[in-house]
């Protein structure tokens, strides 16, 4: 039975997502070293877009990919060019490419870094805002909270008249705007309390 109030903050366990290979992001900083070629060898910060530029190699994209992917990469792209049997290699020296996943009515859905006091609209806002016609009481969080996967219906309407606060937004989060299946769990209690305060939150298991 959902139930009004704030979703809680996840722990330290769960924002680790298991299995997960560490995939370099936008922002990420990484040390790209080729062997007998020590010009090349740099730290780079991945930008925002997800690329990366090296001399000889040009812009290339590195978001997505593992650093052993990249330093494959790094290599295809410099043989034949000026560098016989290329040898790369990739560390993420500092990631900040925690993801939040936003998907539904939203102009450009997708996988976006998640920083510090990172909120549900900053997150709407990075995703190019609301689509022309998106439900904006019908948006949902989905997070997992002490191995319990739980979700918050919030109504972005509501946030902004300052009827209640923000939401902070977490890595690993899931936000969906519009119809779902985690929306419909809400359906019959809204329902009988259109009028809401504030979020509701149900715990999914």
């Amino acid at each position: 039975m959902p139930e009004s109030g704030a979703l809680p903050a996840p722990n330290r366990t769960d924002l680790t997502a298991a299995d997960r290979p560490s995939l370099i992001g936008p922002l990420d900083t990484i040390q790209v070293d080729v062997f007998n070629v020590p010009d090349l060898s740099r730290e780079l910060q991945v930008d925002a877009s997800g690329r990366i530029s090296m001399p000889l190699i040009g812009t290339i994209d590195a978001s997505g990919k593992t650093a052993g992917e990249l330093a494959r990469l790094i290599e295809t792209s410099l043989r034949g060019r000026y560098v016989r049997n290329p040898e790369a290699i990739v560390n993420i020296k500092s990631s900040v490419s925690q993801v939040v996943t936003v998907d539904g009515q939203v102009v450009e859905p997708g996988l976006y870094p998640v920083t510090n006091q990172m909120t549900l609209m900053r997150v709407i806002a990075s995703a190019k805002g609301l689509s022309e016609y998106a439900r904006q009481d019908d948006v949902v969080i989905l997070r997992t909270v002490n191995g319990h996967k739980m979700a918050g219906l919030y109504n972005i309407a509501e946030v902004r008249r300052g009827a209640y606060d923000d939401p902070l937004i977490y890595a690993n989060d899931v936000i969906i705007v519009g119809d779902s299946p985690q929306r419909r769990l809400f359906r019959d209690f809204v329902s009988l309390s259109p009028l809401l305060a504030g979020p509701l939150i149900a715990i999914l298991q």
